[in-house]
């Protein structure tokens, strides 16, 4: 099985999807963001091809092949779940991940974990992100792009965060996933 948590930047993916990992046998966390550190170090020179922005990693073709890649190539090899944590907010990127991992897990479940713009940025803050000022324009053009989209239950099954803990979250999911 494939669960992917998609949501905003500081919604909490990362925490649920430690927390999913302790509580599914066998499961691991593949965070194709990984990938796309190592795409963005790329030199000047490597032209990569996108479909949107330069800033993000979802507009770049080769991270959104390297992610279903990444995803198929742990599930040969994990014996439990494989955890996804993902910030899609563009309508056809995510559709076309999600198109293709569902090709080859019939199980694969998207969950879209939802706050609110003020909580958001409240979590983000507390672990250290800098959401105001110079030099972080992006993230906050992203957070509200992304809390914005994710009203949508397009994005994954609508998984509500506000005033719940993350454990409180974790246990939604598996509640959803086991029943």
């Amino acid at each position: 099985m494939i669960v992917m948590i998609n949501g905003s930047f500081g919604v909490g993916k990362s925490t649920i999807a430690k927390l999913l990992r302790s509580s599914l046998p066998g499961s691991v966390i593949y965070d194709p963001e990984w990938v796309g550190f190592i795409l963005r170090r790329l030199p000047g020179w490597v032209k990569l091809e996108r479909s949107g922005s330069r800033d993000d990693y979802q507009n770049i073709i080769l991270w959104r092949k390297s992610t279903v890649a990444g995803v198929r190539l742990f599930s040969h090899f994990a014996s439990g779940a494989i955890i996804v944590p993902m910030a899609f907010s563009s309508r056809e990127n995510f559709d076309e991940v999600v198109a293709a991992i569902k090709r080859f897990d019939s199980e694969f479940r998207v969950f879209c974990l939802r706050a609110g713009l003020a909580t958001v940025k409240k979590r983000l803050v507390e672990r250290g992100t800098k959401i105001e000022g110079p030099g972080s324009e992006w993230i906050a053009h992203r957070i509200i792009e992304c809390v914005e989209a994710h009203r949508d239950s397009h994005f994954g099954e609508p998984v509500e965060t506000e005033d719940y803990s993350a454990r409180q979250v974790a246990d939604e999911i598996m509640r959803r996933i086991t029943k």
